[in-house]
């Protein structure tokens, strides 16, 4: 059966979520105080049921609708509050045990607001008191018995220890409850109990000691019986007999097993029934033995000393003289230092080995020291069927030192410091070395490594120097001279000099220069390099002479500068002096520039004569004036044109039947008198149409102004020439035109 729903229902529900979520949303809170409150108490007996009560204080808005969320911490770890009920700010926990102690606290979170209480300690006492249980308590020896541990309801990291009186047989770490282990047990092993600890914080709590429990123990009768004859003190040669031995009448096991040992060598192993071991007697057959069975994990074992006196003492091979060089004779001996009778003394036998050859059954032998003597040698005493060896020696004749080689390391340069090495290819160690220079001894040293050589230092002025040196090599008195040292020797470059052929200042365009480059002294090969004005050389050569040479062909005014040189050998560089070239023009480019120089002047010359006649002329022509009518058929206008070459302007005054007037102002206020200005021209220019004169502008500045007059109506003829021509001086500053 469907249920429906009526669409006002629907909706009313819809408004009431949505204004309980908006209350809720809207709503404002303060959480004062949160407290935690431990009931009973926050110091308990294990069993006991103790609640955590979250006591909070929260101011909140009227109406509202809060949700309370609490949290619970122990030792500020979070509690799992979703196993344990938790409501209403409660937390219990049920038969509490000492695990449970800690330090606790709570916290009340309202939406995105948490707050926490202070941290209480909770301690909870009394640790159950364990059990201790085995599978058996009757037992062998080498038995195992299974024990088990049981703290029945106890919680949280337990250690749990089994013990026997003081000794501690096992111990474990873990989270249960019960331990079980197999445990060994001895006869001593009489009263086992276990008990556990927990650990708080940092502090340690310890139960009670469990039930004790005594197991009877059953010993193994496996102990080996040890027996030696004839006697435990015998002398070498005499035979003895060990005898290792269990009695098994009342026990029957195949696995037993017997070990004899001398000191910490195993000697003989046996089973289960009784062996003899039979040997000779020697010297180091003397101290302890020890017979062992074994059964399972049980050992026992018995003991003895023998001694066993020395028949004769072990041989002393020896060479004389200690040190022998190659020809020497030398002498090997073979003796022993103690022995157990005279009658043993005469029936010793002696034999000498090299390399394990024999090469004398004697107790001496003598040879002449050589490659064939150098090997190993041993020698053997021997009575009453007991033999010994020696200690092996390796003889090696010494051999003479050679005669040595002198060498010098790297390069000799005079004046400067280098190696002598002195070296003999053969001859035993230590070998010491002297350099000598001529019969005077400079220095010694001491060689002790077959690779080494002498090292010496050495100096010397001239090449000639170097075979004066020699050295010298000994051992063992015995010295041997080298040859004197003969190498080449380098001479440092002295400063070089550079000479420029030809003379610097007598060098034109088109010639060739040649630079030369010498040394007073130095030792070949020689590398020479050019350089001009720059630190990259122009040319350089390696030569076995003294000098070189570089020719610059066909130079010109660019190769000008400065030249120098260096030279360089193994022993260095050395710089020249700076050398200044300058290049100078052609002959043929000197004659032209001074026949073009002789030219130019001329035409100066030439030019500056016109130009002062041309002035001359002017100034004889600057009074004349042309003055015309402007047309036959006019009566009522002339015109003049004057030209003043210095502006190179033109100024037209006309005369429209009237009196007219002009004045000009010179550019020089001093010159009145117009006759004496060289650069004045006057034009007739015809100008058919009348002006008004008060239109014409007035001039200024340095420029001629020109002003018109009107005068009375008359014939043109009767007009007074010099009067039209009358003109007067303005002043620069002029600024009104003339009434």
């Amino acid at each position: 059966m469907q249920v429906k729903i009526q669409p006002s229902l629907r909706m009313g529900t819809v408004l009431l979520l949505f204004l309980f979520t908006s209350e809720e949303a809207c709503a404002e809170f303060i959480i004062k105080s949160v407290d935690l409150i431990m009931q009973p108490s926050d110091e308990v007996q294990r069993s006991t049921n103790v609640s955590l009560k979250c006591e909070a204080e929260v101011s909140r808005s009227p109406g509202s609708h809060l949700n309370y969320k609490y949290i619970f911490y122990k030792d500020y770890v979070k509690l799992n509050t979703d196993q344990i009920s938790a409501t209403d700010g409660l937390y219990s926990i049920p038969d509490v045990r000492v695990s449970h102690s800690g330090k606790y606290k709570c916290a009340l979170s309202i939406k995105t607001e948490t707050k926490e209480s202070r941290v209480k300690d909770l301690k909870v006492k009394g640790l159950l008191t364990p059990v201790l249980k085995v599978d058996k308590l009757t037992l062998t020896e080498g038995d195992d018995v299974t024990a088990v541990c049981t703290a029945e309801g106890e919680t949280g990291f337990l250690t749990f220890f089994f013990r026997d009186g003081p000794e501690e047989l096992y111990r474990k770490d873990t989270y249960s409850q019960k331990v079980e282990h197999n445990l060994t047990v001895t006869k001593r092993h009489k009263n086992m109990f276990c008990y556990y600890s927990i650990n708080l914080s940092g502090s340690l709590e310890t139960s009670n000691n469990s039930n004790v429990i005594s197991v009877d123990f059953q010993e193994l009768k496996i102990k080996p019986d040890i027996k030696v004859m004839p006697s435990t003190d015998v002398t070498e040669g005499d035979p003895i007999t060990l005898s290792c031995s269990v009695n098994m009448t009342h026990q029957r096991n195949s696995d037993l097993i017997i070990h004899l040992i001398h000191e910490k060598n195993t000697m003989l192993r046996l089973n289960m029934t009784q062996e003899d071991y039979k040997v000779i007697a020697m010297a180091n057959d003397s101290g302890k033995y020890e017979c062992i069975s074994k059964l399972g994990g049980v050992h026992k074992s018995s003991s003895v000393n023998i001694t066993v006196k020395e028949l004769f003492s072990v041989p002393v091979l020896s060479i004389h003289p200690a040190e022998v060089f190659e020809g020497e004779n030398f002498t090997i001996s073979c003796q022993i230092s103690s022995f157990d009778s005279e009658e043993i003394q005469r029936n010793i036998t002696y034999s000498i080995f090299r390399d394990n050859t024999i090469i004398i059954n004697s107790n001496n032998y003598s040879d002449t020291a050589g490659k064939v003597t150098n090997e190993e040698y041993m020698c053997k005493a021997e009575a009453n069927r007991i033999t010994k060896e020696s200690q092996r020696v390796l003889f090696g004749a010494k051999v003479l030192v050679s005669k040595p080689e002198i060498t010098a390391y790297g390069p000799v340069i005079v004046d400067k410091p280098f190696l002598i090495l002195c070296h003999s290819e053969n001859g035993t160690l230590p070998i010491i070395y002297s350099l000598m220079r001529n019969d005077i001894t400079l220095n010694r040293t001491e060689v002790s490594d077959p690779h080494e050589k002498a090292h010496f230092l050495a100096l010397i002025s001239t090449p000639s120097d170097i075979s004066s040196y020699l050295c010298a090599a000994e051992n063992n008195g015995r010295v041997k001279m080298s040859e004197r040292l003969h190498v080449t020797v380098i001479v440092p470059v002295e400063t070089p000099l550079l000479t420029v052929v030809p003379v610097p200042g007598n060098i034109e365009e088109g010639y060739n220069i040649t630079l030369i480059c010498g040394i007073p002294k130095g030792s070949p090969p020689i590398s020479f390099m050019f350089y001009a004005s720059n630190p990259t050389p122009i040319h350089n050569t390696t030569v076995q002479s003294n000098s070189s040479s570089f020719v610059l062909s066909t130079v010109n005014r660019e190769k000008s500068g400065n030249y120098y040189c260096t030279a360089s050998n193994m022993a260095g560089m050395s710089m020249s002096n700076i050398v200044t070239v300058e290049v100078s023009w052609a002959k043929w480019k000197k004659a032209l520039i001074a026949v073009f120089f002789m030219l130019l002047v001329a035409l100066l010359v030439l030019f500056i004569m016109i130009r002062y006649k041309a002035k001359r002329g002017k100034r004889e022509m600057a009074a004349k004036l042309s003055v015309k009518p402007a047309s036959p058929k006019s009566d009522d206008s002339l015109t003049l044109s004057l030209t003043h070459d210095t502006h190179y302007s033109t100024h037209t005054v006309e005369v429209n039947n009237k009196e007219s007037v002009w004045s000009e102002r010179p550019p020089d206020q001093d010159s009145l008198e117009l006759p004496n200005e060289g650069d004045v021209e006057y034009t007739e220019v015809v100008h058919p149409q009348p002006v008004d004169p008060t239109r014409i502008p007035l001039r200024k500045g340095t420029d001629t102004v020109y002003s018109e007059l009107q005068t009375s109506q008359g014939d043109l003829e009767h007009i007074n020439h010099q009067r039209l021509l009358e003109y007067a001086e303005l002043n620069h500053d002029l600024s009104e035109p003339v009434d």
